[in-house]
């Protein structure tokens, strides 16, 4: 039994194929618009994965840092460098909670619920008060997080199946189970992998996952106290504001110095 992203790593992308990291960037780049003064030099793509939202804001002219804690995910962010001749974007393996970088950044992005997987006492405040100590004055904070509601009513104590194929071609087989506590606000995902290899025999591999619900209150507060200011709470793409059944919450916060 893994923990983290060991044993999917080489089915994530696939696993999310459905999100469309070019609208997603569209919002980023639209709230740089809005809340910048000017373009940002520098961005980071703090909790980067694989690399996806990483590479797509490379290709809008941007200079990248990817940092993530999995050396797996990392090593498929640079083989995609690698097969794509990118060469310019230092990938880091470094926790989203007390991250270094050599210098400040004009932005950073967190995609993906990234945040909900910061579940102890704290977290949440050592990851934004490490984000505001390395960004630019006014420099913006845009991340997102599952809501209160998917915790209750998609993830709750479901189970699904996904079938598709690796990053080798190869069937592979995804199992996820699902238990959340309403009380404590944490929800374990059981993940089983199924990989075909070039036998067309399967290898299993199991993993955990942990996500914690944060309130709207909460993740405020913590931004507060970090030395951010609240400048965007959207449900969506298009600045919408929330309701009480949307599943996504879109944050962007200013560091005050």
């Amino acid at each position: 039994m893994f923990q983290g992203y060991d044993s999917i790593a080489s089915v994530y992308d696939n696993i999310n194929s459905e999100i469309d990291y070019s609208a997603w960037a569209d919002f980023i780049e639209k709230c740089f618009e809005k809340y910048l003064e000017k373009k940002p030099e520098l961005v980071l793509d703090l909790a980067c994965g694989t690399g996806s939202m990483t590479f797509e804001l490379h290709s809008r002219g941007y200079d990248l840092i990817g940092a993530d804690s999995s050396d797996n995910m990392l090593s498929k962010a640079y083989e995609k460098a690698y097969e794509n001749g990118i060469n310019n974007i230092l990938f880091i393996n470094q926790d989203m909670r007390d991250f270094e970088l050599y210098g400040t950044v004009g932005a950073i992005c967190c995609c993906l619920d990234s945040v909900n997987y910061l579940t102890n006492d704290g977290d949440i405040d050592k990851c934004f008060a490490c984000a505001h100590n390395y960004l630019d004055p006014n420099g913006l904070f845009i991340f997102d997080v599952n809501t209160p509601y998917k915790f209750k009513n998609v993830y709750g104590n479901n189970h699904y199946i996904f079938e598709d194929t690796d990053t080798n071609g190869n069937v592979a087989y995804c199992g996820w189970q699902n238990e959340y506590d309403e009380e404590n606000g944490l929800c374990n995902f059981y993940l089983s992998v199924f990989t075909e290899d070039e036998r067309g025999k399967y290898i299993r591999s199991d993993e955990v996952q942990t996500e914690r619900c944060y309130s709207k209150e909460q993740l405020f507060q913590s931004l507060e106290r970090s030395g951010f200011e609240i400048i965007g709470f959207f449900a969506d793409y298009e600045f919408s504001a929330p309701t009480d059944d949307c599943e996504r919450w879109y944050i962007v916060a200013k560091a005050k110095k």
